[in-house]
């Protein structure tokens, strides 16, 4: 054998020092559904619980490393296994949760059923269950099945899995015996999310009662079409769908084609959350890891869902299949969270360096991954659009009161697809009352509502990069692929009133939003909304180096927003509501056509807007981009030309080395390295579509009307849409009012929207004008108008 060499032992003394727990005994404990909790814990005689489990590596914790080795098999959960500080670990001696190499352990929160099935009547099977059976979630052979609705599951149904204006119409209800225990879901008015009423029975008239609705944070009521029940016997009628009578104990299942009942997995979730870390500030859980594990069958959470989040639209519920509170230094590594029922991953509150890192989430009821922090971190907190505070009365201490949010925390390389199946406001990741987060490399598609949402400006440092985000808004409507709110402390929907704030004290929109959000290098594409949508006084953010594939980028009101060396492919800049001194940039851009704005200022708008390429195919050379400098009154360096790119057919929207825009400051950007990066996500995640199509639908008639001494015309555009916040591309705008005129005194204003006249719905002006025609002098009339986002109000017109 060689003696070391001087060198060799320098090094392994380095090594040491490095690694203080080199030295230390690493315990191993085993666990499998096959064991027995009376066993030592060995991999030859291992435990048969976590439980058990956990309790015997407590007896490591903190003192050496630990790692409980799970086997191969599923570990049906009575109750959630909690980690407390006890089972904290350290930096040199962690604990570890793990999957045994090579095996794929799934840890439950539901019950395996034994049944006898007997036919019921139309293909419907039905078999006897324990008396103490709740659940609203039915696995077979490992896959989710259809709760009993009205109208049966469409999976390429646009809204709700398919949806009928006669879901709880008196001839339908007649229909049902005993509804109580169904659930009646409908979109928001303006498919801003969704509503959910548990069914309590049937009145004297023979309509539902019911109780609920409290799921959004924000005005409306129930869409009129876009609706549907669950959880009725009699419409059970479909394959896939099933119901379970509580009161008989019985299950009925119409199983689809080629399910064999008498070899079939028959699962029902019955838990809410499955791992929960219970810690708080002072005293943490730290250095808990887990890695490798499948997590399933998690109850439903939509009825309880109704906390207001701060400053948003939405309501939360505050738990998810792996829950986060109090914790530090803790991890969720290659893990699989397939179908839960409500949040997968929740990191409640106070937490620090929580890392999430090469998991996938799968068909999640709500969000896949949210980050909440306590309100009452937050100075002048305000708890939803229509509250607002009173300048003399704000906050002026910058950032967060106390430490009881989520800071520091990472996601990282993550599949997460198809969530929302239950719960409409939802997002792939959702961040709130938080600082300092990171998403990178993730791959979101697939969502009825943003890919990643940022509640509000608390308290910024975030950081998206590197993360393919396409597919989404499928169901609602108004935002975009990232969708954010700044409605932070000195925000009010006057944007008259936010300027005049600002001009007095310029910081006002950096108390909340202390450190820049920062979205880089990732590719989006939203064919329903912006790609990119800073909503509502978003403000302090830097967007730069994104592949925007179809909607452009949309930043209304807010501040201090920078934009460049972004490609907006098929779209623009979507400028709205900008304050005089917005103090944004935008600069080195491609965009494909003119801005796109709404109730903007007059010209010149913004700091800087210069040094962008509007894209023309085929242009022999650069040309100045007069329609861009007539928009922004600046501009003045700005072209019009053949950007160059190298193959957008395949996504490679790099510019060659002759390209005008790299004299205009642009820069070329990495286009291989969006989403995933693991190889095995790499190999399920799908991309999205690089097709070019400039040509739009055609739009509304925008040409101007007079009516009484006003000039009209109809709303045009999702931009109009968002800024008005109209119930969709409807409504007539209220353009210029003649000084005296009846409409003028009856209270009609400039920028007013009228959306009906003498109760009928006005959808565009020839409806107005139309309906107007045959009223004679002296007639009164009513107009249903809507003045800012909320403020509906009736005005009567009295004809001269």
């Amino acid at each position: 054998m060689k003696t070391p060499t001087s060198v060799q032992l320098l090094r392994g003394s380095i090594l040491c020092l490095l690694l203080p727990w080199a030295s230390l005994r690493a315990a191993e404990l085993y666990v499998s559904p096959t064991g027995n909790d009376q066993n030592p814990g060995t991999s030859t005689k291992p435990f048969a619980s976590l439980v058990r489990a956990r309790t015997e590596a407590r007896r490591f914790a903190g003192r050496e490393p630990v790692t409980v080795l799970l086997h191969a098999g599923t570990y049906y959960l009575n109750a959630p296994l909690v980690f407390t500080a006890a089972d904290s670990g350290t930096q040199q001696a962690p604990v570890r949760y793990e999957a045994a190499p090579g095996e794929k352990p799934v840890i439950s929160g539901g019950v395996k059923l034994n049944l006898q099935w007997t036919p019921y009547q139309d293909g419907i099977y039905q078999a006897r269950v324990p008396e103490d059976l709740v659940t609203e979630e039915l696995f077979v052979n490992g896959e989710r099945q259809i709760l009993a609705r009205y109208p049966n599951f469409d999976p390429g149904a646009k809204f709700l899995n398919g949806v009928s204006s006669d879901a709880i119409s008196k001839e339908r209800v007649a229909r049902w015996a005993d509804p109580a225990s169904g659930y009646f879901h409908a979109m928001h008015s303006g498919h801003w999310g969704g509503y959910s009423w548990l069914i309590t029975g049937k009145d004297a008239n023979g309509e539902i009662t019911k109780e609920g609705g409290w799921q959004m944070n924000r005005d409306g009521e129930a869409h009129k079409e876009s609706r549907f029940v669950e959880n009725i016997f009699e419409e059970l009628d479909a394959p896939g769908e099933w119901f379970l009578n509580r009161k008989t104990h019985t299950l009925y299942f119409y199983p689809p084609a080629g399910v064999d009942l008498k070899s079939a997995l028959v699962e029902a979730a019955m838990l809410g959350n499955l791992v929960e870390f219970r810690g708080d500030e002072k005293v943490p859980v730290r250095f808990v890891n887990m890695k490798g594990l499948t997590f399933r069958h998690t109850a439903r959470t939509f009825m309880e869902t109704r906390e207001p989040v701060l400053r948003s639209d939405w309501m939360i519920y505050r738990g998810g299949a792996i829950f986060y509170n109090g914790s530090e230094d803790c991890a969720l590594e290659d893990c699989l969270l397939d179908q839960p029922g409500g949040n997968a991953v929740f990191v409640n509150c106070y937490n620090r360096r929580v890392t999430i890192r090469g998991c996938e989430i799968s068909r999640s009821g709500a969000s896949g991954i949210c980050f909440l922090g306590d309100c009452k971190a937050v100075r002048s907190a305000k708890f939803n659009y229509n509250h607002v505070n009173k300048f003399e009365e704000i906050d002026r201490t910058p950032g967060p009161l106390g430490k009881n949010y989520p800071a520091d925390c990472l996601v990282d390389d993550c599949l997460v697809h198809l969530t929302g199946r239950f719960e409409k406001q939802s997002a792939g990741v959702n961040i709130d009352v938080a600082q300092n987060i990171t998403v990178r490399h993730c791959s979101i598609y697939d969502m009825p509502r943003a890919g990643i949402n940022i509640g509000d400006g608390c308290f910024g440092g975030h950081v998206i990069e590197f993360c393919d985000v396409f597919d989404t808004v499928k169901e609602t409507g108004d935002h975009g692929s990232f969708n954010s709110w700044g409605r932070d402390r000195f925000w009010i929907y006057d944007i008259n009133k936010i300027s005049e704030w600002v001009r007095m004290e310029p910081d006002l929109p950096k108390l909340d939003a202390v450190q820049p959000t920062t979205i880089r290098n990732s590719r989006w594409r939203c064919d329903h909304g912006w790609d990119i949508d800073l909503d509502d006084g978003s403000s302090n953010y830097i967007i730069a180096n994104n592949l925007c594939l179809n909607g452009g980028i949309k930043n209304r009101e807010g501040f201090f927003r920078t934009v460049e060396n972004n490609i907006m492919v098929n779209n623009s800049l979507s400028p709205h509501v900008w304050p005089v001194a917005s103090g944004d940039v935008f600069r080195h851009n491609i965009v494909f056509g003119g801005y796109r704005p709404a109730v903007m200022p007059k010209p010149p708008w913004g700091k800087e807007m210069d040094y962008n390429l509007q894209h023309l195919t085929g242009a022999t050379s650069p040309q100045p981009a007069n329609g861009l400098r007539a928009q922004s009154g600046r501009d003045e360096h700005s072209v019009t030309a053949d950007a160059g790119f190298i193959n957008p057919q395949t996504g490679d929207f790099r510019v060659r080395a002759d390209s005008p825009a790299l004299a205009l400051g642009f820069r070329n950007f990495p286009m291989d390295q969006f989403g995933v990066q693991s190889p095995a996500l790499k190999k399920l995640a799908r991309t999205p579509s690089f097709e070019i199509n400039i040509s739009r639908m055609p739009e509304r008639d925008a040409s101007v009307h007079n009516w009484l001494g006003t000039k009209l015309r109809n709303i045009v555009g999702d931009g109009e849409m968002s800024a008005y916040g109209t119930p969709g591309e409807t409504g007539v705008l209220v353009l210029e009012l003649s000084a005296g005129g009846v409409l003028e005194a009856a209270g009609l204003k400039k920028d007013d929207v009228i959306l009906k006249l003498d109760g009928m719905t006005i959808d565009q002006c020839s409806d107005l004008l139309q309906r107007a025609k045959g009223l004679a002098p002296g007639t009164a009339v009513t107009l249903g108008i809507q003045r800012t986002q909320t403020d509906k109000r009736t005005l009567t017109v009295n004809i001269h």
